[in-house]
């Protein structure tokens, strides 16, 4: 487990897993997978787990070099809106109870 900067002043947890981890994404979590597309490119996908499924979120083909401040922008966005829409049924919940 490590944190990686989000924006100046927040940043978020990432776990680093191996193939043989469950292939299900726990809800809330983003699965980054990357592979080779040739010398020096790399071919990025991100993917969010929701309870009752997976969804692509964004794919980067051919990216070069250090990739993270390119993902990382989509990878922060996507966490504050799953956190405010968990936050909102919680309390849509307890309005409706």
């Amino acid at each position: 487990m490590t944190t990686v900067d989000n924006t100046p002043n927040r940043t978020f947890q990432v776990a680093w897993s191996s193939h043989a981890a469950p292939s299900r994404i726990p809800p809330g979590r983003i699965r980054l997978s990357w592979s080779s597309a040739g010398e020096d490119l790399m071919d990025v996908e991100a993917r969010l787990g929701l309870p009752g499924a997976e969804v692509l979120l964004a794919r980067w083909p051919g990216l070069r070099g250090d990739w993270s401040d390119i993902v990382r922008p989509t990878v922060a966005e996507v966490m504050e809106l799953h956190s405010a829409l968990r936050l909102a049924t919680v309390v849509l919940n307890r309005l409706t109870h």
